[in-house]
């Protein structure tokens, strides 16, 4: 009998364990079934309000655009034919998820970068996979909290400070240079852009950032590498839709690298924070500080570590972290970019790159050694004017996006509506023929003052504009100067191409990735200048 008993408790017990599966498992196809219904009603909404931009063909009205925003130079080329066929903007969906209206027009670009930074908001799309890295730093944050740290931020680019980054700026460079008269000396003459200018602007911003001198240019550092490695992660997340969602990313292969790759950056960044807090705290109890602050020159990590607000309040550590690691992220790769499509636009245009050297030339004369100085960054005018056009004709950032929180009104009674995401193509607008004449071609003249009259205040955009835009521009433009001016006083360059795979007839296929980067790498031909060649020229 008893046993009779414990096979019915049994029974019993596993039929309501049963039931209460079944229950577990209805409960989860309500909520999947509510979710699905309200994606879809979205969806739904979204197409509608979105119905007076104009749409190119989808191969799926649930599907859409999935896998047509392509990182590839063909992705580039259906920007221009988009460009060519909708003139200022047109609508695109990927799924049911995202609703995105492309713009590649001034008159419909300048609405939106003008928005007050109170209405503006960063998107999860294209900005929320660097948040793990990035943290809450000035380009994720928004409302408030941006604006009281972008103010607190602000002192950390002013002239007084950049000034002080062309020294270091110099010296990276003429570390780059050194490596490349080697290379010369051991008959190599045929370089990779890409990869000695990225570090050697990694090299500069350590300097300049935290006053470290990593020597990453001669020696390997795991925090560069993992800097580098954590850019191409993101990259090939942004491809991957299911990768989207945290709880399937952390759980794969690369997910498990980033975290890594995660983890020796925030260290890095973290001791570096914690050891100059420590020593500007000694200094203070000591007194040493105030005798001795007039004289240091203060980096970024000083600034923002002493900044306060009107309330005296200053930034937290895991502030402090976010935007040290933010100027790190987006300050060595996107001027290593700029450096080397400016070098390779000036090898490419031999005329223009003599006309810029013997700007640089003409400089230099009767100083014991050349280098850059800050007051001679405005005696470049036509340095400055090759800079520009190259930063047109390939933007490091190609694009960047926003969201709003109210309806945002556009030329011919077109609205984005709240939420959608606004994706302001800069490439587009720089390559766009209602806007610029022969717009594929390299022409610095087009910056001639003479020739920027009457042109869009929003036609040139490569560091974005408004209230948003990048802190960091001036730094940049800065650092873009002096080392395109020292190299054309050393080097003479032509287009080149690697040595292992011979010359390539098809050109240099262009690869948008965080930054615009080159297939393959971007390579040019070196040829040494002698100095006194060039002075009795």
């Amino acid at each position: 009998m008893s046993l009779l008993r414990g096979v019915l408790s049994q029974v019993l017990s596993w039929t309501g364990l049963w039931q209460l599966m079944v229950l577990v498992g209805a409960g989860l196809g309500a909520v999947v079934s509510v979710w699905t219904v309200k994606l879809l009603v979205r969806h739904a909404w979204f197409t509608h309000r979105l119905s007076c931009f104009s749409k190119p063909h989808a191969d799926s009205w649930l599907l859409g655009h999935l896998g047509k925003m392509q990182s590839t130079e063909e992705g580039l080329l259906q920007v221009d034919d988009l460009v060519q066929m909708y003139t200022h903007s047109c609508s695109w969906f990927i799924g049911p998820f995202y609703h995105l209206v492309r713009l590649f027009h001034p008159d419909y670009i300048k609405p939106l970068l003008m928005a007050p930074a109170s209405i503006t908001v960063k998107d999860e799309l294209f900005y929320g996979h660097l948040r793990p890295w990035l943290g809450q730093s000035l380009l994720l944050l928004n409302g408030e909290e941006w604006s009281r740290r972008r103010r607190l931020l602000t002192p950390a680019f002013h002239f007084d400070i950049l000034k002080n980054y062309v020294n270091k700026f110099n010296t990276s460079a003429n570390t780059m240079h050194d490596k490349w008269h080697k290379l010369l000396a051991k008959g190599t003459n045929h370089v990779e852009m890409f990869d000695h200018v990225t570090l050697m602007t990694l090299d500069s911003l350590l300097k300049c950032a935290f006053s470290y001198n990593s020597n990453c240019q001669r020696s390997s550092s795991e925090y560069v590498t993992a800097i580098v490695e954590l850019s191409d992660l993101i990259i090939d997340r942004r491809a991957k839709i299911l990768h989207h969602w945290d709880f399937i990313y952390w759980k794969t292969q690369q997910g498990k690298q980033f975290k890594k790759a995660l983890s020796i950056v925030h260290r890095f960044t973290m001791e570096v924070v914690q050891k100059r807090r420590a020593l500007i705290k000694q200094q203070k109890k000591t007194g040493a500080y105030f005798t001795a602050a007039p004289q240091k020159k203060k980096d970024f990590v000083d600034i923002i570590l002493l900044s306060k607000d009107e309330h005296g309040r200053g930034l937290t550590d895991e502030e402090i972290l976010a935007d040290a690691n933010t100027f790190m992220f987006a300050g060595h790769d996107t001027t290593a970019s700029a450096i080397s499509w400016t070098l390779y636009n000036l090898a490419r245009h031999e005329d223009h790159q003599e006309s810029c050297r013997q700007e640089v030339t003409d400089l230099m004369q009767g100083r014991e050694t050349h280098a850059i100085q800050w007051e001679d960054l405005a005696n470049l005018p036509f340095t400055t004017m090759c800079i520009r056009e190259s930063l047109r004709l390939h933007s490091p950032v190609l694009a960047v996006t926003r969201k709003y929180t109210k309806d945002m009104d556009l030329p011919g009674n077109r609205t984005v509506p709240k939420g959608a995401i606004s994706l302001v193509s800069i490439y587009g607008t720089h390559h766009n023929p209602a806007v610029w004449t022969n717009p594929h071609e390299f022409d610095p003249l087009r910056f001639e003052p003479a020739n920027t009259k009457g042109r869009s205040s929003h036609a040139f955009i490569p560091f974005s504009s408004g209230p948003r835009n990048c802190i960091g521009q001036k730094f940049a433009l800065a650092e873009l100067r002096v080392v395109v001016a020292l190299t054309l006083l050393k080097f003479r360059l032509t287009p080149g191409s690697d040595p292992e795979m011979g010359s390539s007839s098809g050109g240099v296929r262009r690869l948008p990735q965080l930054v615009l980067r080159a297939e393959g790498g971007l390579w040019l031909q070196l040829e040494t200048i002698d100095m006194e060649e060039l002075h009795d020229e």
